[in-house]
């Protein structure tokens, strides 16, 4: 399973790989121990365990002392070939277009409502711009990562 996780540095992919007790990740193993513990064993053979929470798309790992955090970025939200572009997180149905070819928007204003595994996710400015295309209106079917619309600085 391939992961894209946010970070200072920009992202950073993370492959896991099933196996009859858990996880691989970067030849460590990791084991749910039933008990809210992530047992890993690292490739050196040093064992640790972590706490691991999840809230929304956010990983908090506790581990040796020290707290990290992981946000998850969803497959589909961000497209590096086609800059300013925003795209569908997943196959959907578009049920509202919020903004105008044209209008200025501020970083997190709501752009567009889709509606996926019945629920409704709202498309959001990442970044403050002007809407410069709009390629789907309500009722259109989406894929996931498919072009919804462009914003320009």
């Amino acid at each position: 399973m391939q992961h894209q996780f946010s970070s200072s540095d920009g992202p950073i992919e993370v492959t896991l790989t099933r196996t009859d007790s858990g996880y691989s990740l970067a030849g460590h193993t990791l084991e749910s121990t039933g008990d809210g513990r992530l047992k890993i064993r690292l490739s050196n053979g040093r064992i640790a365990y972590a706490h691991v929470a999840k809230v929304g798309d956010v990983w908090w790992v506790h581990l040796a002392g020290q707290t990290y955090r992981w946000e998850r970025i969803e497959p589909g939200s961000s497209s590096s070939q086609n800059e300013g572009g925003l795209v569908a997180p997943m196959p959907g149905k578009v049920l509202d277009v919020l903004v105008k070819t044209g209008q200025e928007v501020q970083a997190g204003t709501p752009l567009m409502v889709l509606e996926a595994m019945k629920m409704e996710h709202r498309i959001v400015a990442a970044k403050d711009g002007v809407v410069t295309a709009i390629h789907f209106e309500a009722g259109d079917q989406v894929t996931q990562g498919a072009v919804l619309l462009e914003l320009d600085e």
